[in-house]
Order: C-alpha cells, then sequence, then structure tokens
C-alpha cells in the first residue's frame, strides 16, 4: 500500500543531522527536478538587500513576519537535515504521532508513507532533509509552476512505487495537482473526504472542516500502520478502516480510470 501524504508548513528546528545529500534520498528519479527546484530557490533567496528578500518573500508568499524562512532557504545545502517524519509537524503529523508508533508500524511507515513537497517532489519518512519553505503551489521565476515542474517526474517514478496494491491519497489541492494516477492505477486509489456530522433540529447537517479533516487523516493513517492489514484495494481498505472503528462511505469510481472516494463521517460530541 501507498499513502500519499501533503506535507505541513510547520516543521521542526534544531536540527543536528549532515547536510542534504540529494543523491541519498528515495526515489532516485527525481533527483535531477529536486536539483533544479533546490538551485532555483538558493539563488533566489541568496545574495544581500532588502530587494532581493522582498522578492523571494513576494514568490513565496510569505508574511514579513517569516522574513526569516529566505535566509533559511538560502542556507539549504550547507543546513543540518533530519528525517522527514520528524521535519514535519502540525495537526495531521500530531494525529500522527509517527515517533510513538511501535517498531513494526514504523517500518510499515518507511514504505507506505509518501510525503509531497514543492521542493523535493516526494520524500519517504526516512529521508533527512533540512527545514525549509516552498510550497506546492509557488511559482518560481525560472521554473514556473512547481506543479507542473513536477508532474512528468512524479509520472516516471510513482507507478513504479506504488505497485500492485491500493493507493490512499490524502493530499491536498497543491499537492494533488503535482501528480494524478492513471488508468488502472487510478482505480486502485481512494480519495478521502472527511465530514464532520452534527444534529441540528433533528436533522443531519454534515460539513468539511479543516481541523477535523487534519487530525482525521492523521489517525487513519495511525490506525493502519499499527493494525498493520495490507488491503488489496479501496473496497477492501473501506472495510479495514470500519473494522477499526470508523465510519466510511465508499463511493466506486464513477467512471473508468477514475479514483474512489471514501467520505469518513466524525460525530460532534
Amino acid at each position: 500500500m501507498l499513502v500519499l501524504l501533503p506535507p505541513s508548513e510547520g516543521k521542526a528546528t534544531g536540527a543536528d543531522g549532515p547536510p542534504l545529500d540529494l543523491g541519498a534520498l528515495s526515489l532516485p528519479g527525481l533527483t535531477a527536478a529536486r536539483e533544479a527546484v533546490l538551485e532555483e530557490l538558493v539563488e533566489l533567496c541568496s545574495g544581500d538587500g532588502d530587494a532581493r528578500g522582498e522578492e523571494a518573500r513576494e514568490v513565496l508568499g510569505l508574511s514579513e513576519g517569516l522574513r526569516g524562512e529566505v535566509a533559511r532557504n538560502a542556507a539549504l545545502r550547507t543546513a543540518p537535515a533530519l528525517p522527514a517524519g520528524e521535519l514535519y509537524t502540525g495537526v495531521l503529523y500530531d494525529a500522527l504521532g509517527l515517533a510513538t508508533l511501535d517498531p513494526a508500524a514504523r517500518e510499515r511507515a518507511g514504505r507506505w508513507l509518501l510525503v509531497f513537497s514543492g521542493l523535493w517532489g516526494a520524500v519517504r519518512t526516512g529521508d533527512p532533509v533540512p527545514p525549509y519553505r516552498c510550497s506546492g503551489g509557488v511559482k518560481l521565476p525560472g521554473l514556473g509552476s512547481l506543479a507542473r515542474h513536477w508532474r512528468g517526474p512524479l509520472e516516471s517514478v510513482l507507478p513504479e512505487a506504488a505497485g500492485d496494491g491500493p493507493v490512499l491519497d490524502l493530499r491536498s489541492a497543491a499537492y494533488g495537482a503535482m501528480w494524478k494516477p492513471r488508468g488502472a492505477l487510478a482505480e486502485r486509489t481512494a480519495t478521502v473526504r472527511v465530514l464532520q456530522s452534527r444534529i441540528v433540529g433533528g436533522v443531519e447537517k454534515r460539513s468539511v472542516v479543516s481541523h477535523f479533516n487534519k487530525a482525521t487523516k492523521g489517525r487513519i493513517v495511525r490506525s493502519l500502520l499499527t493494525a498493520g492489514e495490507e488491503p488489496d484495494g479501496p473496497a477492501e481498505l473501506a472495510g479495514a478502516l470500519r473494522a477499526l472503528g470508523y465510519t466510511v462511505e465508499a463511493a466506486p469510481p464513477a467512471r473508468s480510470g477514475s479514483p474512489w472516494r471514501l467520505d469518513v463521517v466524525v460525530t460532534e460530541v
């Protein structure tokens, strides 16, 4: 099974590992594309003067309070790295709690999980990378749209990484635009929508709430990693989640070459 995760804007600091080694990262077919983004990002964020810093902040969509992220990006080639599974923080990753998994579940996480990134394309949780700031929606002056930049390279490596098992796609829209499974692989893919259910005046109301969405997706992944079962396809995946206590409504592909949709319903208490 392959689980596709978004990154998070929040990232751990205080890494003390060796600097980045692009050639040592998983999915080596992405190395050239990673180098192209890294080179332009470091160039954009390097140099003296307020004008250069303002340009970088504008391109990266950073507020004045995040000015320090420009200098962080400029030092990416020499900055200490840490495993991606320790780098990303935030609601989804807090709920996932990779550090507190048992050894068998951590081993599965290393095989199952792929974290998408505007800078790295996609990395496994054990890949050491330095803290950075570059979202999937960025358009760099030379490369242009990062989502478009990554489509070809990811298409060349991810079908093999997915193998014959199901793909659980938990990415947000910006990262979903970087790669879309096609053909038979799409039909083995399940996207997830988390719905909050409330009873108002005796009538059920459902809505998408960001916090519930991220936290529930983190808990889903943790539950699957802990249980250790590898379902054969999206229907079996939905059944496995129900067995783990989730309320899941599964919708098969509406047409050939499109993914399943799993609605996970969370009841407000």
